[in-house]
């Protein structure tokens, strides 16, 4: 498989297609993870991730995969669409109600293309992305974020690929915004874009808060989960609002400032505990 790191990363990421109860419809972001990986045998737990919000009375869903090539390359134009029906009871939701993350189990779903002789083609993130003590100690409090997501439920619906965008950290991700663990970041954060993965993400060189430079190497960092962003309203006053799924969820009386807030990595973490 000869794919960059970014475009290993496009195949990481699932269009999540809602109807909920009360006949609305949306699109949110999920990102393909391994849960309880056993790196000698590499069985593992396949599993999507989002926000709970996207997927809160959701009666049906829809997840769509790129199909692989016998030679387990992606075909990007050819692709399978997973229907579910009772789309929320498949979810494991983060046990505590201020943490925005749920996970799908997404096996069944494997199983089911096989017995169709058609292969799925994604790419899953893994524990090894989550930031480590000493990636931690280099990252300064200005960092350039990737995210990737479905912004107002664009996407490039012929070979099934997410949104790039970059931004930078708005506050210090080695910090815990409010005392909570989630920080901020300066990006324009769209409808659809719940529950993209956001990176700090170099290819080729980067440099530490130190100004040591490192060339000739990558940095692939997922940093969190980003679910809500500041508004403010018509009388001044600041909230902090989910990001929407629809256009239809946005009241006229909250204006975005292009802020998001990003639920920390290593809650991902505790979701593996609902797994075990």
């Amino acid at each position: 498989m000869n794919l960059s790191i970014s475009e290993q990363l496009s195949y990481s990421t699932v269009r999540i297609e809602c109807q909920y109860a009360d006949g609305s419809s949306g699109t949110g972001t999920g990102f393909f993870f391994r849960l309880l990986e056993n790196k000698e045998t590499g069985e593992h737990i396949p599993v999507v991730i989002t926000n709970k919000h996207v997927i809160n009375g959701a009666i049906k869903g829809r997840l769509i995969f790129v199909k692989s090539q016998v030679s387990n390359e992606p075909n990007d134009r050819e692709h399978f669409s997973a229907n579910i029906d009772g789309f929320e009871s498949w979810w494991k939701k983060h046990p505590d109600p201020q943490v925005d993350l749920c996970a799908m189990p997404i096996a069944q779903i494997l199983i089911e293309s096989e017995k169709r002789n058609e292969k799925l083609f994604y790419i899953a993130l893994d524990m090894s992305l989550l930031p480590t003590q000493e990636q931690l100690n280099q990252i300064s409090a200005l960092e350039e974020i990737l995210m990737i997501g479905y912004p107002n439920g664009i996407w490039d619906s012929i070979n099934n690929k997410p949104i790039f965008r970059k931004g930078v950290t708005a506050t210090n991700p080695n910090l815990d915004y409010n005392g909570k663990k989630e920080f901020m970041i300066d990006a324009a954060c769209f409808p659809g874009s719940s529950g993209s993965p956001i990176f700090i993400f170099n290819e080729g060189s980067y440099r530490d808060k130190k100004g040591n430079t490192y060339m000739g190497t990558s940095r692939v960092i997922l940093m969190g989960v980003l679910y809500a962003g500041p508004q403010h309203t018509a009388t001044g006053e600041v909230r902090i609002i989910d990001v929407p799924t629809s256009q239809r969820h946005i009241s006229i009386s909250t204006i975005p400032n292009n802020l998001g807030l990003v639920i920390k990595s290593d809650r991902i973490i505790e979701l593996e505990e609902l797994f075990k």
